[in-house]
């Protein structure tokens, strides 16, 4: 049904999740490809008129955080899919999902409801929420 599924993976249990339903979906369809976005942002405060930027070590030390998540979804595919895909990005989660996904043709999303965040949503995490109103291929919420 889909040839190119997007995971949007945080190293979340409900990220690791989503991405364990895509590994199944391409064992079972090897012809499906698969695209694992991580995605991180170096936080800034803004207070007042003022603006604070983490330093270039602590800048450095998001990176490399990223680079393990990143690492730990390609052990979890390597050897159980054929056709995949893992890239890092950096800025906003939703909108660099939504634009991997349409770069590089996916036709599905698999995201957790919530990820590793601190936002707080009564239902959806806000980057799934984000993701679901402003996509226009489908997307499917892992719980």
């Amino acid at each position: 049904m889909f040839s190119k599924i997007l995971v949007a993976y945080d190293g979340s249990d409900l990220a690791k999740k989503a991405l364990q339903m895509a590994i199944k979906f391409s064992q079972e369809n090897p012809n499906i490809g698969l695209e694992i976005v991580h995605v991180y942002q170096i936080p800034t405060v803004a207070i007042g008129e003022g603006v604070y930027t983490p330093s270039a070590q602590a800048a450095m030390n998001y990176l490399e955080n990223a680079q393990k998540t990143l690492a730990e979804a390609e052990e979890s595919v390597t050897g159980n899919v054929k056709n995949y895909n893992v890239t890092l990005k950096e800025g906003n989660f939703a909108r660099n999902i939504l634009e991997h996904a349409n770069e590089t043709e996916c036709e599905l999303i698999l995201i957790g409801s919530r990820g590793l965040s601190g936002i707080k949503e009564y239902f959806l995490g806000s980057v799934s929420h984000n993701v679901v109103q402003k996509s226009k291929i489908p997307v499917l919420i892992v719980k």
